[in-house]
């Protein structure tokens, strides 16, 4: 199958189950060399006009580092049957395995240059708008913090949706 652009407002899935129960690889990086991390953290919504995704990381994730150094990454979506390929992504670091080929996942690039997935059902390109590390005194309510025993606060990362590749 060929995807198709679509404009955010067509996405007709719903985004708790996208996010929270089948999860999403975020993917960082170019052609030549990159990284996936599976997440379950984070939504879509209007931020400064723009359509945005908004993802959590924490900043020992290897995927970060291609977070930082590029402009624009995906967050891709699959069907349930990939879901123990996407354990494997969240449990696996890609310092010691490539995962896009231990999971049998065809890459592609998006307009931009970013990398998504021939299998993905829905692959989102992001432009990286805004970043900052969550802190504890920032927190009102502080039941979350048991999140962070060890102090390692995700990064917060906005970003504008530029593209949505659907199949």
């Amino acid at each position: 199958m060929k995807f198709i652009s679509i404009s955010p407002e067509k996405i007709t899935d719903n985004t708790f189950t996208l996010i929270g129960t089948e999860w999403m690889l975020i993917t960082g990086g170019t052609i030549q060399k990159h990284n996936c991390m599976t997440a379950s953290w984070g939504g879509f919504g209007v931020l400064w006009h723009k359509p945005v995704v908004f993802v959590f990381v924490r900043p020992q994730r290897y995927t970060y580092e291609f977070l930082q150094n590029n402009e624009f990454f995906t967050l891709s979506f699959f069907d349930l049957p990939y879901k123990p390929q996407l354990q494997f992504c969240g449990t696996k670091s890609g310092r010691d395995f490539d995962k896009a080929k231990e999971c049998n996942f065809s890459v592609i690039e998006t307009k931009n240059k970013a990398i998504g997935y021939e299998q993905a059902k829905l692959i989102i390109e992001c432009k990286t708008l805004f970043s900052q590390q969550l802190s504890q005194e920032n927190f009102i309510d502080t039941t979350p913090l048991h999140h962070y025993s060890q102090g390692d606060f995700h990064v917060q990362i906005i970003a504008e949706i530029t593209d949505c590749l659907s199949q």
